[in-house]
């Protein structure tokens, strides 16, 4: 079978072919709300904790390293002032490398932040045009430590690295790209790497209004991108792939799976310490897992779960709800269970070994020196594909193997692909409308950046005047 189907339309030739078909794509996202975006009931509560999305690619610009980003607090309206969106405190901003497949860390990267204030005697955020990081006007400042975690031990590869400021407006910032660039620090360990904190635009784009009867009830509501205007807290990491292979050789290790967590230590406000260990609040790897996979009363513990222990949820990967109730709404037969195709997908990584898709794509069973396995949702990335001269949003399923659900890049496509698969696209045999389910929303409404970081500069205009 080829991972390449014909079809590479959107939700508006979907209708073409007929209203059911149609609104199979209004009806897979009904329960996601945005990614990662307020997915579970207690992280809604705790926006500063709450991982948005999670991408991983090999840098097109520096092909010999990878680079991933990770977003927390999601939906920044721009004018959140006065105090805007600073990082948590007393809190493990974790990206988690498992290269051995043992669905546990081999590598954390983490980020964790002290704010300071110039001046408490005023509630403005700056006291004037900031022009640079240090401007005596910057009233707010945070500063962070990164952190390279092993078994071996803890490195520390930044100690008080700067965060770029959230971006308050064009009065207060007249140069916001080059506070951000500043932001850009660079550290020597195992070969350089590059890390960057601060507020960006919100990569992730669909039309969430899925829930006014199903876009509208006739599909006339789709097409808008309605996280445009909106900003999310971001960091961003540039590393070389010798840095994340197992053995540090991707030629003969080209796979490793990744995933972010938050964790929270327990806070003494009349003492100002903290005290007890890390607890892990916040989970992601592959997007919309937590939204649509697992269900609401399930989706704090998958949280608050390690990868090794996703066994537990294996029956909502092999017999999804979103497929039955698209069966039963709309009479458009649901792939066959149990779904092995999503098991690949979502919980080995694709390979000829792991199920019914049969190709080699992005498993740590491909890695030579891999010699025990555990099942886990991760995203997963083949650090020995090269990134695409002519990237496809669809990735994969339109035949960029550089693309989803190869890790994922900043333009793929997300919703498309993930109602495409859910609904079979990786199978030989399925309606050929499923090749042209989605959203009608294709691309991020703000350009992103050539180099890294990478993602776009946050906005300041008001949501309610984009």
């Amino acid at each position: 079978m080829k991972l390449v189907p014909t079809g590479r339309r959107g939700l508006m030739a979907a209708a073409a072919i007929g209203v059911s078909a149609a609104c199979v794509a209004a009806l897979a996202p009904v329960q996601s709300i945005a990614s990662s975006h307020r997915e579970a009931p207690l992280i809604a509560g705790m926006p500063a904790l709450d991982n948005t999305d999670l991408y991983a690619f090999v840098s097109p610009d520096a092909p010999n390293t990878v680079t991933m980003v990770a977003n927390w607090q999601p939906f920044e309206e721009p004018n959140g002032g006065p105090n805007f969106y600073p990082f948590a405190e007393y809190t493990a901003h974790d990206i988690n490398i498992d290269n051995n497949g043992d669905a546990k860390p081999d590598i954390i990267y983490r980020w964790t932040f002290t704010t300071t204030y110039q001046n408490t005697n005023t509630f403005l955020y700056n006291t004037g045009p900031v022009t640079s990081l240090t401007d005596p006007d910057l009233n707010l400042r945070q500063y962070y430590k990164l952190e390279r975690i092993t078994k071996s031990g803890k490195q520390t590869l930044l100690s008080h690295a700067p965060v770029a400021p959230s971006f308050v407006g064009p009065a207060s910032m007249p140069n916001y790209a080059a506070l951000s660039n500043a932001a850009i620090t660079s550290y020597s360990y195992g070969g350089g790497g590059k890390s960057f904190v601060g507020q960006a635009d919100d990569p992730f784009f669909l039309d969430l209004r899925v829930f006014d009867l199903l876009y509208g009830g006739n599909l006339s509501e789709v097409g808008q991108d309605t996280l445009k205007g909106y900003n999310v807290n971001s960091i961003a990491l540039q590393v070389p792939k010798t840095d994340l292979a197992l053995k540090g050789n991707p030629t003969r290790n080209p796979v490793v799976g990744i995933w972010t967590t938050t964790s929270r230590a327990s806070y003494d406000m009349k003492t100002g310490t903290t005290h007890g260990k890390y607890q892990q609040v916040s989970r992601l790897g592959m997007p919309l897992v937590n939204e649509v996979v697992i269900p609401v009363g399930r989706k704090n513990e998958f949280n608050a779960t390690t990868p090794d222990k996703d066994g537990k949820f294996l029956k909502y990967v092999t017999n999804p709800e979103v497929p039955k109730l698209i069966n039963a709404i709309y009479h458009i037969p649901a792939p066959a269970e149990p779904r092995k195709d999503l098991v690949e997908v979502f919980l080995t990584g694709v390979c000829k070994a792991c199920g019914p898709v049969q190709a080699d794509l992005n498993s740590q069973l491909l890695n030579k020196d891999v010699k025990k396995f555990t099942p886990s949702e991760q995203l997963r990335l083949n650090l020995g594909i090269a990134p695409s001269a002519s990237p496809n949003r669809l990735g994969v399923i339109g035949g960029d193997l550089a693309g989803f659900p190869n890790g994922r890049r900043l333009a793929d496509d997300i919703v498309d692909v993930t109602v495409r698969a859910a609904e079979g696209v990786l199978l030989s045999g399925h309606p050929a409308a499923v090749d042209t389910l989605g959203d009608a929303v294709d691309a991020n409404d703000h350009p992103f950046r050539t180099v890294f970081p990478y993602v776009a500069l946050p906005n300041t205009v008001a949501v309610n005047q984009s």
